[in-house]
């Protein structure tokens, strides 16, 4: 990583979404490190030091983590409500990224803690746009407490 403390964690099972987002925060001259999860489990191994990503510096978190509903494993909301539950992670900015129109999966992120919900859009300038703003304002203008 180039900069160990200002990374992004994107947790994305579809390949396709994890290029394009990756390409829209390259295209929004958002040069901050990506690690990316492809599933729930994996997410909460880097998060916690678990798994494959044990002895990880757990004092180098992400800026913002980029969360997915629909994801193998353990889906977004079960990752979201450890990522509360945890005293190390619970003041973690989450944005849930996700297709999903479902009323329900908004009301419920929210419930459980989520900063921020953004239905990705299907037009590559509109999703670029939105992730412009989203860098802008979890990258640049957000501040974290220490």
């Amino acid at each position: 990583m180039k900069n160990k403390t200002k990374f992004i964690l994107l947790i994305e099972d579809n390949p396709d979404d994890e290029l394009l987002t990756i390409q829209a925060l390259k295209d929004s001259n958002i040069s901050n490190d990506v690690i990316v999860a492809r599933d729930g489990e994996e997410a909460l191994d880097f998060l916690f030091g678990t798994g494959k990503y044990l002895g990880r510096d757990l004092t180098l978190l992400p800026q913002v983590t980029l969360l997915d509903i629909k994801l193998p494993k353990l889906d977004g909301l079960e990752v979201l409500q450890q990522i509360r539950a945890n005293k190390n992670t619970k003041l973690l900015p989450v944005v849930m990224l996700t297709s999903s129109k479902e009323e329900q999966d908004l009301i419920h992120s929210y419930e459980l803690g989520a900063n921020s919900y953004i239905r990705k859009p299907v037009d590559f300038d509109q999703f670029t746009k939105a992730i412009q703003n989203l860098g802008l304002y979890w990258l640049v203008l957000n501040e974290l407490p220490n």
